[in-house]
């Protein structure tokens, strides 16, 4: 569908007005921007940071999780831990129908980027069908396709806001953030994991490399396929 100028327009200034902003202000005038907005989380390595601070600034604020049902057992208990942890009222967990598709579950194995299309990026697009955004833990210095990474975008084929409030936060930032806070690790990171998607597709990452190594090895793949760049779906690479 072609973007609404008004839309575009708004998030232009919002990124203009905001550009050396917190990230908690980028959330609360997200929040004025678009009330129905959903944070989507991968309960991934770092997710306790953004989980923590929209929780600050929204008490009540929607989380939605994404279980493709090939996750460590670690992440399904740090997601009911962190939930806990930090009182999130409000988290739907959505399941994609793999039955006709990979019964097996073995289409990793085939092709995987059909697989993440399968259990991640279909079962999110319905499941943000009803909102007028969502709320991402992507940060610029994670890969090349997200180094010019705004606070604030709108993705072209849905209309919908993306808000990116952690855009400019390093690595030492969101630790820094994390030991402040107190917040509880995922045990798998203490393992070797320092990014964590789901068991088939995440190795361990030896010292030296770079932390997201170990997400699909040895493939041209860096993103799964919920996100955009410059408006387009990234069929090519990780969650947040």
């Amino acid at each position: 569908m072609p973007l609404d100028e008004t839309l575009q327009t708004r998030v232009s200034a919002l990124n203009t007005a905001l550009k050396h902003h917190a990230a908690a202000d980028v959330l609360r005038r997200a929040f004025k921007a678009a009330p129905n907005l959903a944070l989507v989380s991968s309960f991934g390595a770092e997710s306790v940071a953004l989980l923590h601070l929209a929780a600050t600034v929204k008490r009540d604020v929607q989380v939605i999780f994404i279980d493709t049902m090939l996750l460590f057992p670690e992440t399904l208990r740090y997601q009911r831990e962190v939930a806990k942890h930090l009182g999130l009222r409000r988290v739907e967990v959505i399941r994609a129908d793999t039955a006709a598709v990979d019964p097996d579950n073995t289409l990793h194995q085939r092709d995987p980027d059909a697989c993440c299309d399968l259990r991640k990026t279909r079962v999110l697009d319905a499941a943000l069908a009803g909102y007028d955004g969502w709320i991402t833990g992507r940060k610029r210095f994670q890969s090349g396709q997200r180094a010019e990474l705004p606070a604030f975008e709108v993705e072209e084929s849905t209309g919908r806001i993306k808000v990116n409030p952690l855009a400019h936060w390093s690595r030492e930032d969101v630790q820094e953030y994390m030991s402040e806070n107190n917040l509880p690790r995922h045990p798998l990171v203490a393992q070797g994991y320092p990014s964590i998607g789901c068991a088939p597709c995440t190795t361990k990452v030896a010292e030296g490399e770079d932390p997201r190594a170990g997400r699909w090895r040895g493939q041209q793949k860096e993103e799964c396929g919920i996100h955009f760049v410059d408006g387009k779906m990234v069929r090519t690479g990780a969650t947040t």
